[in-house]
């Protein structure tokens, strides 16, 4: 797998730029979607991102329904915002899943996906469902544009032995129900590498920067969530 194109890479800020934009006349769409069954939902950011940076799906999950929450751990900056071994973020999961007594549903972006992924191997009982979005755990991270970046910002090298071990346990089929919104246009990692035969797929054409305020994407996120609660139901 090869890292998207130069051209896309380059036209990532304006066509995010054109997904934001998009939000504007896609109120009635997103209101039609169905409704919150008050399940808890943990929101990953990507990359260097924050809290803040899941503001939108935050508040629409809320709308319908959801106990949507923050991680509350800062810029995601890896291994330093998650703990040795992500006990920072098992304990998050731990705590959540302890004061609604429910399973947690994570929704992860990018590499907060890939870390969604690695909470509910480590704790199955605890994670309900697991939803990535644009998150590269289905190959090697030579297959994205940001690997220097995160090396830098993380402090770990890919070909590290706790990365190594780390790539290879979210690679694996999840413990639980799983989907993967992905772009083949995306402009920072291959969307190839972004969801495999494990789980269901969901694709959307857009940018990696602001994927998570995409009204298509945060309709797919709405709809699967309202497909679990209907399941449970019956």
């Amino acid at each position: 797998m090869k890292p998207p194109s130069r051209l896309l890479w380059a036209a990532e800020l304006p066509r995010a730029a054109f997904g934001l934009a998009s939000l504007l006349g896609a109120r009635r769409k997103l209101d039609a979607a169905p409704r919150g069954d008050g399940r808890p939902v943990l929101l990953l950011p990507g990359m260097i991102n924050s809290d803040r940076s899941m503001v939108v799906l935050r508040r629409y999950l809320r709308r319908l329904g959801y106990r949507a929450e923050g991680w509350g751990l800062g810029r995601n900056l890896g291994v330093r915002a998650i703990g040795f071994e992500g006990a920072l973020l098992l304990e998050r999961v731990r705590s959540l899943h302890a004061e609604t007594g429910q399973r947690v549903t994570l929704v992860g972006v990018s590499l907060g996906g890939i870390m969604a992924r690695y909470a509910a191997h480590r704790l199955p009982d605890a994670v309900a469902e697991v939803i990535t979005i644009s998150s590269p755990f289905a190959g090697s991270p030579l297959a994205t544009n940001v690997w220097r970046t995160f090396q830098l910002l993380t402090g770990e090298r890919i070909d590290s032995p706790g990365v190594l071990a780390q790539r290879k346990l979210v690679a694996e089929p999840l413990p639980v129900p799983s989907t993967a919104i992905w772009s083949r246009s995306d402009g920072f990692v291959n969307g190839m590498i972004c969801h495999d035969a494990n789980g269901r797929t969901i694709e959307v054409r857009s940018s990696h920067v602001l994927v998570q305020v995409r009204p298509e994407v945060l309709l797919a996120v709405a709809r699967v969530l309202g497909e679990s609660s209907a399941a449970q139901a019956a």
